[in-house]
C-alpha cells in the first residue's frame, strides 16, 4: 500500500497544476497559476527550493523532466502558448535554453520521447496541433508539426516506452526490428484518443483512433512494459470515465477497451507506477485513488490518498509501492 511519507510546501500563489519527480526521484518540479516553475530538492524528507523559474505570462499546465542522460532538462507549457525548456547549468543554475512559440492557443501538453530515440520533445495544444521538437545539444535541430489533430484541441500526449512489450529488461526497440518505431498517444476535445506513428519519410501519421470516451479526454499515460505482455494505455475524461487499453500484438495493430471505474466527477490525471501495475487517478477536489490489477484481469481499488491543503504529497508523484 501506499502512504505519504513528505510533503512538500511549494509556497505558490495559485492553484497548482503539475507535479513530476527527476528520474532519480531527488527532485520535484511544480507549476502553477500563479505562472511560475519552482523545483526542490527533496531528499531524506527535506524540502529545499533551488529555482524560482519565471518565463511564462499566463498558467503554466504541466512539466516534464529529460532523461539525465542528456543533462538536467526541464519542459514546461503554458496557456501563454509557450514552450519552455530550461536547463540547469554552472553552479545549479536554471537558464532558459530554449522557447518555442509556435501554436496559435494554450499549449496544454508536454512529454520527452524514450531517450533511446532521442531528445524529442512532443507539445499538444488548444489549436488542435501537436509539435514535435528534436534537440541537438542545446539547439532545435528538427520541428515536425500535426496539424488539425484533433477538433478543438489537444490536451494531452504521452509516447509509448522503450522497452519492447513482454521484455524484462530495457532494450531499444532497434535490437527488434519490427519494433524499430517512433509512436505516442494523444486525447484532445473531440473525445478521441489519437495513436500516432512516424513513417520512414519522417513524417508523422494518425496510426489508429481509440474511441470511447462522450466527453473531452483530458490524460492519456502510456504504461511501461517491463514484464507485461503487452502495451497498455490509461485515458481518463470529462465524463468521469477511466479506461484501460490494452493490445497484445507488438505491432500495435488490435486494442481492447475496459472500463476502470465510472467517478461522480470530472478526472484529471492518470499516471502508471514505474513497472506499470499500479495506475493513479486523480480527479474532483483532491481526490487521488490508487488502483491494482488482480490475476483475473480484474482491477481494485487498493488505497485512497488524500492531498494536503497548497501542498503536494511526494510519495504520489514519485512512484508508488508494489505492495499490497
Amino acid at each position: 500500500m501506499v502512504s505519504i511519507i513528505n510533503t512538500v510546501d511549494t509556497l505558490h500563489e495559485d492553484m497548482i497544476h503539475d507535479a513530476q519527480m527527476d528520474y532519480y526521484g531527488t527532485r520535484l518540479a511544480t507549476c502553477s497559476s500563479d505562472h511560475t516553475v519552482k523545483i526542490f530538492n527533496v531528499r531524506n524528507g527535506g524540502q529545499i527550493l533551488v529555482a524560482d523559474l519565471r518565463g511564462h505570462e499566463g498558467p503554466v499546465w504541466q512539466v516534464a523532466w529529460s532523461h539525465p542522460a542528456y543533462g538536467s532538462l526541464l519542459a514546461s507549457c503554458s496557456y501563454d502558448r509557450k514552450v519552455i525548456v530550461w536547463k540547469e547549468g554552472e553552479n545549479g543554475m536554471w537558464v532558459k535554453m530554449y522557447e518555442y512559440t509556435g501554436h496559435e492557443s494554450s499549449v496544454n501538453s508536454v512529454c520527452w520521447a524514450p531517450h533511446y530515440i532521442g531528445l524529442i520533445l512532443s507539445c499538444g495544444s488548444s489549436d488542435g496541433g501537436i509539435s514535435l521538437l528534436t534537440f541537438s545539444g542545446d539547439r532545435l535541430s528538427d520541428v515536425r508539426k500535426i496539424g488539425g489533430a484533433h477538433a478543438s484541441g489537444c490536451n494531452t500526449v504521452s509516447w509509448a516506452p522503450a522497452v519492447v512489450p513482454g521484455s524484462l529488461i530495457s532494450q531499444p526497440m532497434a535490437a527488434h526490428k519490427p519494433n524499430h518505431v517512433k509512436r505516442f498517444v494523444s486525447g484532445g476535445c473531440d473525445n478521441l484518443l489519437k495513436l500516432w506513428k512516424e513513417g520512414e519519410d519522417g513524417q508523422w501519421r494518425e496510426d489508429q483512433t481509440l474511441d470511447a470516451h462522450s466527453d473531452w479526454v483530458r490524460d492519456v499515460a502510456w504504461a511501461p512494459s517491463i514484464g507485461l505482455p503487452g502495451s497498455t494505455i490509461a485515458s481518463c475524461s470529462q465524463d468521469g470515465r477511466v479506461f484501460i487499453w490494452t493490445c497484445d500484438d507488438l505491432m500495435g495493430s488490435s486494442w481492447t477497451v475496459k472500463l476502470l471505474h465510472k467517478f461522480n466527477h470530472v478526472v484529471w490525471h492518470v499516471s502508471w507506477s514505474v513497472t506499470g501495475h499500479i495506475l493513479a487517478v486523480s480527479g474532483g477536489e483532491d481526490q487521488v485513488t490508487l488502483w491494482k490489477q488482480s490475476m483475473d484481469g480484474q482491477w481494485a481499488c487498493v488505497s485512497d490518498v488524500n492531498k494536503g491543503q497548497g501542498a503536494v504529497p511526494t510519495a504520489v508523484v514519485e512512484g508508488l509501492s508494489e505492495q499490497g
